[in-house]
């Protein structure tokens, strides 16, 4: 198993106290499968998602990556993890202003050693990016932002990836394209994928649906 989440419980400091947000969390993902996480609004879900993707520390439990408990590393270790293991496609798309396309793709793979020019073509062919790999992210539409963050994570060639809403900031007919295109790439090179959202047209898509409600899977 590629991912194995056991017990996992997360609080945050309130003005009364710890408010729990995870509380025993239990789920499972392995390679070449796809997983959506839904719940209401501040149920947990991203604060799950960084968990599982080394980003945030949970209060308890075990986050085991590959036999590895995330848990037990320093934060050496879990940037490490970060850089070649987990690709995060994030909301805002979190991506570098003064870098091109290009660059802003090739970025995570040349900072985990993996960087390949190649791969990284293959990738701005197959996301229709091909007309704007010399455009820097102010001069692209949402669509196309999207477009780019999805070929970062990948241009890694992780074996876990996380997407947060990645579908949240477009309109339905692009975020429909979006979708097609990377679930296409993510059973091309046999990853895990894990996707918060609120869409249940995105979540009917993955392989298993997952409720957060209550600090809780369902």
């Amino acid at each position: 198993m590629l991912l194995d989440v056991r017990n996992v419980a997360k609080s945050f400091a309130g003005a009364d106290g710890p408010v729990p947000v995870l509380t025993g969390v239990d789920m499972a993902l392995d390679l070449g499968q796809t997983l959506s996480l839904q719940g209401e609004s501040g149920s947990g879900k991203s604060t799950l998602m960084h968990i599982v993707g080394a980003l945030d520390t949970a209060d308890s439990g075990e986050i085991l990556f590959d036999g590895r408990d995330i848990a037990a590393l320093d934060e050496g270790g879990r940037a490490a993890l970060r850089r070649s293991e987990v690709g995060v496609i994030f909301q805002q798309f979190n991506l570098i202003p003064s870098l091109d396309v290009t660059e802003n793709i090739r970025f995570q793979a040349r900072l985990a050693g993996r960087e390949d020019p190649a791969g990284v073509a293959h990738l701005i062919e197959v996301l229709g990016l091909g007309p704007h790999a010399r455009k820097y992210p102010e001069q692209l539409s949402g669509g196309q932002q999207q477009r780019v963050a999805i070929a970062r994570a990948l241009a890694v060639r992780p074996r876990l990836i996380l997407a947060d809403e990645p579908t949240g900031n477009l309109d339905e007919a692009t975020a429909a394209d979006v979708l097609d295109e990377m679930l296409s790439l993510v059973a091309a090179t046999g990853a895990a994928l894990m996707v918060v959202t609120h869409s249940p047209a995105v979540a009917a898509r993955m392989d298993r649906q997952l409720h957060l409600s209550g600090g809780r899977l369902a």
